[in-house]
């Protein structure tokens, strides 16, 4: 991941630098693909779109919340435009909520008021209902959907199934296959020129890009992915709402939260798969910047 970049003497006055711009989008990544085309990006274009989504599918945990709201405020500091993608009907197809589309977008309404409580700053944030914009628009969507299910084989389209928390040797239903090939066409829909997703989107994003070379598309969308904020307990990598006893949830009073960070896991002198460590990393550290 790249070095935090303390704010100089221009950006404490609103404005920023390009070098100063690149620090702070650049410091949201564990990984970005491809460095030198961010930093053209950034230097050509005064504000980028930035897409970020999320599945409206129960509690909202502090990996969501917490660092979802410290990326976008880091993303529109540096003067980027962030399109939230509110894919409800993407929940729908990965069964969330028992696929009732009305208690989707219940939720969905729910987390982004979370969002604002949490401190989310709004100027240049987009929330966008998915089949709001998909119906609206659906002569531009579905024709590119259509292009990018027949450009990719069934088995390059499964090894995506990672972003529907899936994997590749899982049953999956006809409309989970599809579902990567509309994330990919999301991208593209929205003119994203940065995808600002966790690691655990990275596989359909580089399908984006692999799609720009079949289509001889030279920009191709900036991949900046963030980090995954371990579960609470030993080798849990992410924090996953199915199981309570990983995840810290926003809605949590304190004395919870002070009982699920005394029975984390937190080995004394040991760093590496750290949870406590890493909260403090991804979450106070980047707070006070």
């Amino acid at each position: 991941m790249a070095e935090e970049a303390a704010p100089s003497a221009s950006s404490r006055n609103g404005e920023m630098t390009m070098e100063e711009k690149f620090a702070v989008v650049r410091s949201i990544g564990e990984e970005c693909i491809q460095e030198e085309e961010l930093r053209n990006l950034l230097a050509k274009k005064p504000n980028p779109i930035c897409y970020d989504g999320f599945e409206p599918s129960g509690r909202m945990h502090i990996a969501q919340g917490v660092m979802k709201t410290i990326n976008v405020n880091k993303l529109t500091s540096a003067g980027c435009t962030v399109k939230i993608w509110i894919a409800d009907w993407f929940a729908q197809l990965n069964n969330k909520m028992g696929g009732d589309l009305k208690k989707i977008r219940t939720v969905g309404k729910y987390l982004i008021e979370i969002w604002k409580a949490a401190g989310m700053k709004l100027d240049n944030v987009e929330f966008l209902w998915s089949s709001d914009e998909i119906n609206g628009r659906a002569h531009e969507y579905w024709p590119l959907v259509m292009d990018i299910a027949r450009k990719n084989s069934l088995p390059r389209i499964i090894r995506c199934s990672q972003i529907m928390g899936r994997n590749d040797t899982d049953e999956l239903t006809a409309a989970q296959i599809f579902y990567p090939c509309m994330q990919c066409a999301d991208i593209f829909f929205l003119k994203a020129d940065i995808c600002q997703l966790g690691m655990d989107q990275r596989k359909v994003n580089v399908l984006a890009r692999e799609y720009c070379d079949d289509i001889k598309r030279k920009n191709k969308p900036i991949i900046l992915s963030h980090h995954m904020l371990p579960g609470l307990q030993q080798g849990q990598e992410k924090m996953s709402k199915s199981d309570p006893s990983s995840s810290i949830f926003m809605e949590d009073e304190e004395a919870e939260v002070n009982l699920k960070i005394k029975k984390a896991y937190c080995p004394p002198m040991v760093v590496e798969g750290n949870p406590c460590l890493e909260y403090i990393k991804f979450i106070i550290f980047s707070v006070v910047w």
